[in-house]
């Protein structure tokens, strides 16, 4: 489905603010190893291991879940699968619902849900490839989880049992759930927004600098999708379901090298990897300011990809996609 034009100007306009509150790592030992945090306005991350890595979603201007005005903020645990997928756990602490968002194999799900003493009630997938599936059958089997994926790929989902479309509301325990269609990477895509919470689950529609591979969809379709997450806040906080941020750096400072707000994403992007800390998750306002993808007002862009100034911007992506993939 393709929607109506959107304007650029409002939805793409380049974002600065955001980098004055780029992750701040702090290192420091505890009797278990290290613990890491990474803070921005909106966001604490833990790392007590090198394998997983905790997160907990609070309010927009504020840093600790503490002091959120939430009554039980959405938990959410970055959990590293196969060679550089992210599944997420997401835990509600007042109803003890516990769901996980894209598991690639079920080994290092239930390692974690053991370690938390969590039982697992959900799978969200948000497309049907397998390296976001490809636990859905052994952790349904073993914990009883409900499956649920897009309406548009329920044939192609392992163990489906509840389909939702776009537009759907859904209760994760005490967070409401909306269901964006964001087809283009798969015809049936979906991305899981938390408006409460600030967060979205993006799979491989929106990545960290770069978007999804149209494998089964359109420049036009891709398009749409993004500008779609680029209508939310920009203060919402993107959970891809891969960890390409460096290497999709490279690229995008080929093309656009005179980005001073790209130049700084990538060397702190990074840093982060140097020391083992995930890139995961950005805000919107930094792809705005860095993604080439969500740039198409871009000069520099357009004339490193020789794109016409009279050319879309389901055009201008589907240029920047070619380059991509040739990269």
């Amino acid at each position: 489905m393709i929607c109506t034009r959107i304007s650029v100007a409002s939805l793409f306009a380049p974002v600065t603010r955001a980098f004055a509150v780029w992750h701040k790592v702090e290192n420091t030992a505890n009797k278990k190893g290290h613990l890491y945090h990474m803070n921005t306005s909106s966001l604490r991350v833990q790392q007590r291991c090198t394998k997983h890595i905790r997160c907990c979603s609070v309010g927009r201007d504020q840093l600790n879940a503490s002091i959120s005005t939430m009554a039980s903020p959405l938990q959410i645990e970055l959990v590293p699968c196969l060679k550089d997928n992210y599944a997420y756990l997401l835990h509600d602490s007042s109803s003890g619902t516990t769901g996980i968002v894209d598991p690639s194999e079920p080994g290092p799900i239930k390692d974690i849900l053991s370690k938390r003493r969590y039982k697992l009630m959900y799978i969200l997938n948000t497309h049907h490839h397998y390296d976001h599936t490809g636990g859905n059958l052994e952790l349904k089997a073993t914990y009883g989880a409900k499956v649920i994926g897009p309406l548009g790929e329920k044939e192609r989902i392992p163990g489906i049992d509840i389909a939702l479309r776009d537009g759907e509301k859904w209760m994760f325990g005490g967070h409401e759930m909306h269901v964006l269609e964001t087809p283009g990477h798969t015809k049936g895509h979906v991305s899981f927004y938390f408006p409460e919470s600030g967060v979205i689950f993006t799979g491989d529609t929106l990545f960290s600098l770069s978007c999804g591979k149209l494998f089964e969809g359109s420049a036009e379709q891709m398009w749409s999708s993004l500008s779609k997450i680029a209508s939310l806040s920009d203060h919402v906080r993107i959970f891809c379901g891969h960890e390409y941020t460096v290497s999709n750096a490279k690229f995008a400072l080929s093309i656009e090298p005179g980005n001073d707000a790209l130049r700084s994403y990538a060397a702190r992007a990074s840093e982060l990897r140097s020391k083992g800390l995930p890139t995961v998750p950005s805000t919107l306002a930094e792809e705005k300011s860095c993604n080439p993808f969500m740039r198409p007002f871009s000069a520099e862009i357009r004339k490193s990809l020789n794109v016409p100034d009279t050319a879309s911007e389901a055009e201008f992506l589907g240029r920047v996609r070619k380059a991509k993939d040739k990269f």
